[in-house]
């Protein structure tokens, strides 16, 4: 139990809320609306955790203090009930903008998650049959070998086409066309079936195509119809115009001893790391172009892609989810049970999303990862929460997950890029401090 507990189990059932505003000031204050308190040279926190979940709020504070924390957002629902919902630090480190609970954030790989809960949804509706060929619903696809693939290989990342010969450039494929077409062409680099690695970008051009071709509409457009309208989240994948000025831009930073903590990883896997930082730095590796797009997002001179506008506002699912930390945990919180009267998933495609498709050594990450039906399961390389949690970290540190064992959504979001892309420290003890108030 942590502190604050009242007994075994659930830290309280009121999880009544408490406010806090922690500054560089030195003046605190108590209201009947929760606890204000201010304590110098620390970073300003925002927000409210309710009762027993104060030691998230201190693992969120420790951020800041112990790894570098520039804006973030951290939120849980636990139940259907929010009870963790913070932001801390800058959105914009040269204006001077605090990081607010409206502020958009970028999450890469996040956006997984959610482009297979597109998927599921039409699956669970009796429109798309998962196990049968992509060809059913998408012809063309069945060029140079890859007629066998089933729409279940494209989520599970047994497609074998994590890269592409010769891409379009960046602004084709910001149009998208050309990189399905591209897609649709190219030869797999293993047998469909045959293994699994990481799609690091195609995955979302695979999957999104097949829901334009059963639904009639683009995935980033069923996405906002058919799931963040109804849940009343800020998530888009095709950010719009006017949503643009919201957005914290995506800060990249140095590779740290703060970013790893060997001791958390198997010392099976430890040289296997080493392994696939040497591919990531080789252009000509799977692994360096499954991540990089053979270069495309590569702008040089310190540019970021991912931090222009007209990447936002293109669909790309594997990679370009713009959300808030309370938005993403809502998210999931709504595919294990029902939040504000709506339920995204029933119990039995949750079963089928989330039942181990794909394990063992990655032939793209190189690292052993696993893998249901578009969401990331446990493992060293993402251990999440629990035996049964579900989800999709995102490079550089975000993280969506649900656990329906513990009844948790949990949405993390920041600012700084650490040098991994999944198990970051950041969010390891946003996760510790959660379980020990369950």
């Amino acid at each position: 139990m942590s502190p604050g507990c009242q007994a075994p189990g659930r830290c309280s059932s009121s999880h009544a809320p408490t406010r806090f505003d922690v500054g560089d000031r030195r003046v605190g204050r108590r209201s009947g609306h929760g606890t204000t308190v201010y304590l110098p040279g620390m970073t300003m926190i925002r927000g409210t955790v309710a009762d027993g979940f104060e030691p998230v709020r201190a693992a969120f504070e420790a951020n800041f203090q112990h790894h570098g924390e520039l804006g973030a957002g951290v939120a849980v629902y636990v139940d259907g009930e929010l009870v963790v919902d913070l932001v801390g630090g800058l959105a914009n480190a040269e204006e001077g903008t605090p990081y607010a609970h409206d502020t958009l954030q970028l999450v890469f790989s996040t956006t997984k998650g959610a482009a297979a809960m597109c998927a599921h949804l039409l699956a669970q509706r009796g429109e798309l049959d998962l196990e049968a060929p992509v060809t059913d619903v998408w012809p063309e696809y069945g060029a140079a070998g890859k007629d066998a693939t089933t729409v279940a290989m494209l989520l599970d990342h047994q497609a074998g086409v994590p890269v592409v010969d010769d891409p379009p450039t960046l602004e084709e494929v910001l149009r998208v066309e050309p990189i399905v077409e591209a897609l649709a062409a190219q030869a797999p680099l293993w047998e469909p079936g045959s293994g699994h690695g990481y799609h690091a970008l195609t995955y979302g051009w695979l999957v999104g195509e097949v829901v334009r071709r059963v639904d009639g509409r683009s995935l980033g457009r069923f996405f906002a119809e058919e799931i963040a309208e109804p849940l009343g989240i800020d998530f888009w994948i095709g950010l719009p115009d006017e949503e643009q000025q919201r957005v914290a831009p995506l800060v990249a930073t140095r590779p740290s001893a703060a970013d790893f903590d060997p001791l958390s990883l198997d010392p099976e896997v430890l040289p296997l790391l080493q392994d696939m930082a040497a591919a990531f730095l080789d252009p000509r590796s799977t692994t360096n172009r499954a991540l990089m797009l053979d270069g495309r997002f590569l702008l040089g001179a310190g540019q970021m892609a991912w931090n222009r506008p007209d990447v936002r506002a293109s669909e790309i699912p594997a990679a370009n989810g713009v959300t808030t930390a309370r938005s993403l945990a809502k998210l999931y919180a709504a595919c294990i049970g029902e939040v504000d009267g709506v339920r995204l998933l029933d119990e039995g495609t949750l079963a089928t999303a989330t039942t181990e498709r794909s394990s063992g050594p990655d032939r793209v990450l190189i690292v052993p990862t696993r893998f249901g039906l578009g969401f990331m399961l446990p493992s060293t390389f993402s251990p999440l929460m629990g035996g049964r949690s579900f989800g999709h970290p995102g490079a550089g540190g975000s993280l969506g997950f649900g656990d329906p064992e513990h009844g948790v959504g949990f949405g993390y979001v920041m600012t700084k890029m650490s040098a991994g892309l999944s198990n970051d420290p950041r969010t390891r003890g946003l996760i510790d401090a959660l379980r020990r108030c369950l």
